[in-house]
């Protein structure tokens, strides 16, 4: 019979890639790690690692072995829902995940929302961005994640996550004043400068092929995933850029927008789970909270505007 722990340890280090990644994600000592591992192999009677170079990966027999884990990790998560299903209060802790335009727009009134129903439910929000919380999910760092996918360019995937559409996005091409005309469009843009979400980025592919298709090469000055300071440097005149409707929720937007060829014009945003948590009812919860406030009114969504001193 497979020791659990050890199991859990060899899925991580499928996960993280590193020895040194499990041990600090789990609070353990490297050498704690290893031995562990070693201590499966030994149940397994089978080699479950071999090296490459100063790291190394699982064998065939360790892949087999994590398939299987992921198998009962999922009927566990599975398990904790039911169990969570049949008790008359929802307790406990739901991480969630978000990129910035949802963080900042549809998670706090479904925060609000989910305060009102379930006071007893704590949740614990991180920024972070899908390239990065996708895999944290898979890990099991996180319970929800808020995910993005733009025109052309669909996010892999895996088996064992599952995905909820939440809303489409519009998206628009952003111009400082001095841009702006009646004859302004992207193809004339060829020659100013642009910011854009760094390189590696699927936003970043979406953009850059955008531009390549109107005929050329942008000229990226900035690079940042913060879309307000995208929207800032637009403002001042400093760069042009493709920015979403959520980045306004609503509210009169504060550059020239231009519309993008047809195709290109939203971006999907939704929920994504792993398959044993998607029935815990502090998921259900979550995602009927985050579909609510997606259709509020942009002006409840924020709350009061500030006054004017």
């Amino acid at each position: 019979m497979f020791d659990l722990h050890r199991l859990r340890l060899l899925r991580e280090l499928k996960h993280r890639g590193t020895l040194a990644a499990v041990a600090a994600a789990l609070s353990y000592a490297p050498s704690s790690v290893s031995q562990q591992l070693s201590q499966l192999e030994a149940e397994a009677g089978v080699p479950l690692l071999e090296p490459v170079g100063r790291r190394v990966r699982l064998t065939a027999q360790a892949e087999i072995l994590v398939a299987h884990t992921e198998a009962v990790l999922e009927r566990l998560e599975r398990a904790e829902a039911d169990i969570a299903t049949s008790l008359t209060d929802l307790t406990g802790t739901l991480r969630i995940a978000s990129f910035q335009t949802a963080a900042l727009t549809l998670v706090p009134p479904a925060l609000g929302l989910l305060r009102d129903r379930h006071p007893q439910l704590r949740v614990h929000v991180t920024h972070m961005e899908p390239v990065k919380s996708l895999p944290a999910l898979q890990a099991r760092d996180f319970d929800l994640v808020l995910a993005e996918e733009y025109p052309g360019n669909p996010n892999p995937r895996p088996t064992e996550l599952e995905q909820e559409g939440l809303l489409d996005d519009p998206l628009h091409l952003a111009l400082p004043a001095m841009a702006d005309g009646p004859t302004a469009a992207l193809r004339r843009l060829a020659d100013h400068p642009w910011v854009m979400e760094p390189e590696g980025t699927p936003a970043r592919h979406w953009t850059t092929a955008l531009c390549r298709n109107a005929g050329f090469e942008p000229d990226v000055r900035f690079e940042t995933t913060d879309l307000l300071l995208h929207l800032r440097l637009v403002e001042q005149g400093h760069a042009a850029a493709f920015l979403p409707d959520l980045v306004w929720n609503g509210r009169p937007p504060t550059v020239a927008l231009r519309e993008l060829p047809r195709g290109q014009r939203t971006r999907r945003i939704f929920t994504v789970v792993r398959h044993g948590r998607s029935r815990h009812p502090a998921i259900l919860a979550c995602r009927d909270a985050l579909l609510r406030a997606a259709a509020l009114p942009s002006a409840e969504a924020w709350g009061p505007s500030p006054q004017a001193p």
